[in-house]
């Protein structure tokens, strides 16, 4: 094993093993471990006709990557070695995934349960390893004939051969095996915070023996749990300032260097995954008496995956159904496929097939052509029924993957299985629909019969949807009757293709405190609107308001007569309907599709996996787990990924493309937990839990370039921050044209209709909100649905709330942003100082070159700015950004602001807590209060120089006006710079420490703060 001291190691501690198969033919075995990690192997000594060896060995061997490790699986196999023939024989494996990996003094000893190859093997038996990953050279011990131990090099650590390993164990001292056990036992006994694993418990035998440990069968690892919220301990849960950083992987990307294929083309930023698809299509001449429902089970080792029941008519079931086997998951060395009549157990009729002849497909081929195959009897003869049905190895590229039932969603219900697949979803096209109430005519008043003389008090209540709007109360004007009232106010709504919605206008009356009274109305569908993409205005137009609600006998009787309503309603496509925040927006695009441009890239993700995943859920018999999806959200494309279930490391595997318009915008990740795989969670409030969020800026990211890294996913709670996990990912943004792209850096970042007729900041966040409920309805109509909670989040719907942390953290922002000023400034006062003196001597000598070549300023700053910026070119950020926590103020937040963020609107808090956080803000707002109070005062003073309110500053300031007017004509400007700054850097000790004259007479001004109450 070839690596520098000090890289990180791999270790794997070979313990022991407990009740192993005996396969001599004598009633025992000789068994020894191997162990393959990356295209390293290594193993263990040969333990002589020994059904429960210890070995306690430490085998070595070099990580590539640290960052790449949960990527990675480490193969344990156990042989018995068969000395008359020089073969052996397999007794047992154990597949450990890379993100159980403790780090080094965090280890415990785990119990694995053995694994069969195939379904023929006979296994029993548990293993006991331990692994970790060290920097130190480890050392491992081996025993002389003399029985002393002799330290040797684990990095040397080369197999040896049998007759040498048979040797070493025929001399080795039995005493010292038994001390090591006895030790490693005593260890085992300590109490461990790590302990505590569903699927996998630490050993505790007693001394001299061990015992077997229950381990839930199936196809996950051992991992040990540590910490809060048991996300497993994991090499990768860094601590202190790397917590929450960012980490670069390197995954094998379309399959690895080594096995590029078609696949690679298109699913290149993922890993390839194998999975066995089997689809069963019909079947025909089926003898079932009586008529029945017919079903299909296709079984694969412990794993079973059951069609829907179909009536045989008559004698033919269709199904076309598809599906899926992990190749990690595969326990079996053939695949049965079953007919059976509805919930009986007796099939019908049998085919099974060897995997070792099932073919392997790779996209872009075509779909393999299902054929019929004859079925068996329960006797093993044909008959004469016939299964249609194909099979083959593929991987996640295959078109069946997204429709495929999947092994390892064998426990969901079959009302959840819609909402594990993958799916894409697009939000509705948005559009702003502008109606202008004008003004009414002949409105007829509803309370004819009254004998009380009323002023009619009218608006205009306009309703889409779910939006509602009023006009104000039409003021009385002398030269317009009561009838006719005048409005002329403008409203915006959002409205969404396909347009499903009525515009509906009613001239309402005011005839009590909070009662309204319609007189009029008129319903416009949306669809008949005109639609504009510039600023040009449509031409108003009279509708005639139905004043008889459902009365068609008093409708005929008055025909010559009707009231009017003056509108002007059009279908604006010139704006970008706006439903994120600005500042993370994934698309700028008007409306009207005719205004777009070209595309100039294309952004390309592969949604990897996760890691360290807190459990977010209890289930019945399995503890804290977590069923992770993905959504990730770019312009008006909605991308899901698959559900994992149950696995706090999930993996998807899935890529997805976006069309790219302008690089300036954001693409934003989420990850949730999916509640309608649990049959007992269920309901209509049902919400998907959310786990974290990742935001990418694609002008962040270099062209062409693949970025592969792991995000820390954080969760605000009202205890703190929490990190809920990492999220890998592989971005890549592609550029057509280099110059297009450029071009886009000096174009306006909105529509031109956003600066022709531009929205108030209250009207575009209320425009905002209503277009996430029209998005959140739509997507809450697919199948399955987008939830309400999911769309929100990936919105940052409660951006605009109130917080202090968030106040916090945008003032420092603030000051970061001066903070370069305020060096400057600082800087300039240390030349003026003169604490340097060799300093400013030149500071001094370049300002009087400056003053006497003033054509030099400009060029002279460029030149700084432009090397500067050549000189940070090697110190730029090689990574994307990522959520900061302490830029964010997430670390050093109290818990009452923390509880104040996450409350509801109006406040559900008690009035002392209330009174409390209200004297809060009082002095916050006191001190921004006299912020801002000190700043009008200055400006004030400016004012007073010439508003005569202290008539001798005035003069005296006019005065010197006069003066300096006759000075600046006579002497050159470059001399009076020049003497000002002369004046301005001379020493200390030609300088008095009182302020200067002009300072004390500007402090001596009057302000208007002596007005103030």
């Amino acid at each position: 094993m070839n690596g520098s001291v000090g890289k990180e190691k791999l270790m794997v501690e070979v313990v022991a093993a407990h009740n192993l198969m005996p396969k001599d033919g004598e009633g025992s075995s000789s068994p020894f471990v191997e162990v393959e990690f990356e295209n390293q192997r290594q193993r263990t000594q040969v333990k002589t006709k020994d059904l429960n060896p210890i070995w306690n060995e430490k085998l070595v061997f070099h990580i590539n990557d640290v960052a790449d490790l949960p990527y990675r699986t480490i193969e344990v196999n156990v042989f018995n070695e068969r000395r008359s023939s020089n073969s052996r024989n397999f007794l047992g494996k154990v597949r450990v995934s890379g993100s159980s990996i403790a780090k080094e003094g965090e280890e415990t000893p785990q119990m694995y349960t053995l694994d069969k190859r195939s379904l023929f093997s006979h296994i029993r038996g548990e293993i006991t390893l331990k692994l970790y990953v060290s920097s130190r050279e480890h050392v491992k011990v081996k025993v002389k004939d003399d029985g002393v131990p002799v330290v040797v090099s684990a990095s040397a650590s080369a197999p040896l051969s049998s007759k040498k390993k048979k040797m070493q164990h025929q001399n080795q001292n039995p005493a010292l095996v038994v001390q090591q056990q006895q030790q490693l036992l005593q260890d085992n006994n300590k109490p461990s915070s790590q302990q505590g694993s569903n699927h996998a418990k630490p050993v505790d035998p007693h001394p001299g023996e061990l015992k077997p440990v229950v381990i839930t069968t199936g196809p996950s690892p051992a991992v040990p749990v540590a910490g809060v919220g048991g996300g497993g301990m994991s090499l990768y849960s860094n601590f202190g300032s790397n917590e929450f950083s960012l980490k670069e992987t390197s995954p094998h990307l379309g399959g690895g260097p080594l096995n590029k294929d078609k696949t690679s083309s298109t699913y290149d930023l993922v890993e390839q995954m194998q999975y066995l698809y089997v689809r069963v299509v019909k079947a025909r001449d089926i003898s079932l008496f009586g008529g029945g429902e017919i079903a299909a089970e296709v079984k694969l080792g412990n794993y079973r995956g059951v069609t829907k029941r179909v009536s045989s008519n008559p004698n033919h079931a269709d199904w076309g159904q598809v599906f899926a086997f992990s190749k990690d998951c595969i326990q079996s060395s053939m695949v049965e496929v079953f007919v059976k009549e509805g919930n009986k157990d007796d099939f019908l009729g049998r085919v099974w097939f060897d995997l070792n002849e099932v073919p392997r497909r790779v996209p872009p081929d075509s779909q393999l052509a299902p054929q019929w195959h004859r079925m068996e009897d329960k006797k093993g003869e044909k008959f004469k029924g016939e299964v249609m049905l194909s099979i083959w190895f593929g991987t996640q590229a295959d078109e069946a993957f997204a429709e495929a039932w999947h092994s390892k969603a064998a426990n969901v219900h079959f009302d959840g299985l819609s909402s594990i697949k993958s799916k894409v979803y697009l939000s509705p096209k948005l559009w702003y629909l502008s109606v202008s109430v004008i003004e009414a005519q002949d409105v007829v008043l509803g309370d004819k019969g009254s004998t009380l003389v009323r002023y009619p008090e009218l608006s205009a209540k306009l309703q889409v949807g779910n939006q509602v709007s009023r006009t104000r109360v039409s003021a009385a004007t002398p030269n317009r009757s009561l009838s006719n009232p005048f409005w002329s106010e403008d409203f915006l709504f959002v409205v969404a293709e396909p347009f499903e919605d009525y515009l509906l206008v009613s001239v309402e009356d005011r005839v009590g405190p909070g009662r309204d009274e319609v007189v009029g109305r008129v319903l416009l569908p949306v669809a008949a609107i005109e639609r504009r993409s510039d600023d040009k205005q449509v031409v108003s137009r009279w509708f005639n308001l139905d004043n008889h609600f459902g009365n068609s006998a008093e409708a005929k009787l008055v025909t010559r007569f009707g009231s009017r309503i003056h509108l002007r309603v059009s279908l604006d496509g010139g704006y970008h309907v706006l439903d994120e925040a600005t500042m993370y927006s994934s698309d700028v695009r008007p409306t009207a599709k005719q205004l777009w441009k070209p595309h100039i890239g294309v952004l390309e993700m592969g949604i990897l996996g996760a890691t360290g995943l807190m459990p977010v859920k209890i289930k019945e018999g399995k503890g804290g787990t977590t069923d992770a999806y993905c959504v990730a959200k770019y312009g008006q494309k909605w991308v899901r990924t698959r559900t994992v279930v149950d696995s706090l490391s999930p993996k998807w595997n899935e890529q997805y493309t976006w069309e790219v318009y302008d690089p300036c915008t954001v693409i934003t990740i989420g990850v949730f937990d999916n509640c309608r795989t649990d049959k007992n969670m269920i309901t209509n409030a049902a919400r998907d839990s959310r786990i974290g969020k990742v935001r990418i800026r694609l002008s962040t990211l270099e062209c062409d370039r693949v970025y592969t890294h792991s995000y820390p996913l954080l969760m605000l709670h009202t205890s703190g921050v929490k990190k809920m996990g990492e999220l890998h990912l592989a971005v890549r943004f592609s550029c057509a044209n280099m110059g297009n792209m450029l071009h886009m850096y000096t174009l306006p970042l909105l529509p031109k209709m956003h600066y022709v007729q531009p929205l108030s900041v209250n009207q575009l966040e209320s425009l905002r909100y209503q277009a996430m409920n029209v998005v959140s309805s739509r997507l809450s109509r697919a199948e399955p649905p987008l939830g309400r909670e999911v769309v929100e989040y990936m919105l940052d719907h409660d951006s605009h709330m109130w917080s202090m942390r968030r106040s916090k953290a945008n003032f420092f922002r603030l000051m970061n942003v001066i903070s370069g000023i305020v060096a400057m400034s600082r800087w300039v006062e240390c030349m003026r100082n003169w604490t340097k003196p060799v300093y400013s001597s030149l500071f001094v000598a370049t300002f009087l070159l400056l003053v006497a070549l003033p054509e030099l300023i400009i060029p002279a700053m460029l030149l700084c700015m432009a090397i500067m910026g050549l000189w940070r070119y090697r110190f730029r950020p090689r990574y994307p950004p990522h959520m900061d926590t302490r830029l964010s103020h997430a670390e050093s937040v109290y818990p009452d602001e923390l509880d104040e963020e996450f409350d509801s609107f109006p406040t559900s808090r008690s009035a002392e807590v209330v009174r409390m956080r209200y004297d809060r803000l009082r002095s916050v707002a006191g001190r921004i209060q006299t912020v801002v109070g000190d700043m009008a005062t200055q400006g004030e003073r400016f004012q007073a120089l010439l508003s005569w309110r202290d008539p001798r500053a005035t003069f005296l300031f006019v005065i010197f006006c006069l003066f300096a007017a006759v000075g600046f004509y006579t002497v050159p400007l470059r001399v009076v710079v020049a003497l000002w700054g002369l004046y301005a850097l001379r020493p200390p000790r030609f300088r008095s420490k009182l302020p200067s004259r002009a300072l004390s007479f500007f402090r001596r001004l009057p302000t208007k703060a002596d007005s103030l109450l």
